[in-house]
């Protein structure tokens, strides 16, 4: 992997880390989980707590599919301690199970039904319910069973997995959506998307209370709002996520990179 890009006065600038191609994207990134999997289960061993859990949420998409399959093949199949990870969705679209455009059955299918994820791990967004409204009450209601009485009134992922979309929008946190300010809630009903979808969502509270936050972005259609991110721009959701006692990295291919590279005034480092 490149070293990170050294980047005006930005904090996540220095956070960048640039690769040559989608498949060596997928391969950092499922390295980069499989790290922080292993380096929090030791913490808990050498505290004394061996069996704690550990909470990870997952986006879906297409740039992470390839992430997955990655993490649930050899070697990372047989090392990953899937009996201690408690697996979340960052979002869904409100959609069926079986439509394709569901996040549920992206994951089902290059993750959790080809690794040794015990079913009471998996907590999913249930799009059968009344309306997104509910949807996320109920998600809301499932996570605060995982979390109860969270520091800081918010759950604390050990590590959470976002992207980033043309438009600079995370999770399904859109620019402009009034979801983005919400309050003390922990999951929202949003609308967003091309063409536009009712979805469920995390929301930036809960993004910012992570122990790490991963970027994964790939793609020129992606290099402005990367770009832009970078630069901090506060109009976009992904700008905003922005942990107190987190770390957040950003893990992109040379293309989605370019003008951030560019502007840069070099090239890879």
């Amino acid at each position: 992997m490149a070293p990170s890009v050294r980047r005006g006065e930005n904090p996540y600038a220095e956070r960048l880390f640039v690769v040559s191609s989608a498949e060596e994207l997928a391969r950092a990134a499922a390295g980069r989980l499989w790290g922080i999997v292993r380096e929090r289960a030791a913490v808990l061993a050498r505290g004394g707590k061996p069996a704690s859990r550990i909470h990870m949420a997952l986006s879906g998409g297409e740039t992470p599919r390839r992430t997955y399959e990655i993490l649930s093949a050899e070697p990372y199949r047989a090392r990953f301690p899937w009996e201690r990870v408690h697996f979340y969705q960052v979002d869904e679209r409100w959609v069926p199970p079986a439509d394709p455009r569901n996040n549920r059955r992206m994951l089902q299918e290059t993750l959790l039904s080809r690794a040794a994820v015990p079913e009471s791990h998996v907590h999913f967004v249930d799009t059968g319910f009344s309306c997104p409204s509910e949807g996320a009450r109920r998600y809301e209601e499932a996570l605060r069973a995982e979390f109860p009485v969270p520091p800081g009134g918010f759950p604390r992922f050990d590590a959470i997995l976002l992207g980033i979309g043309k438009d600079g929008h995370t999770a399904s946190l859109f620019p402009g959506m009034p979801e983005t300010a919400v309050g003390n809630a922990w999951v929202v009903a949003s609308e967003g998307g091309e063409p536009p979808v009712s979805r469920v969502t995390l929301t930036l509270p809960v993004l910012s209370a992570a122990a790490q936050v991963i970027f994964l972005v790939s793609g020129a259609e992606k290099a402005q709002a990367l770009y832009s991110v970078l630069s901090g721009d506060p109009a976009l959701p992904a700008s905003q996520v922005s942990p107190a006692r987190g770390k957040v990295t950003f893990l992109a291919d040379e293309a989605a990179a370019s003008l951030a590279i560019r502007k840069d005034g070099g090239g890879r480092r």
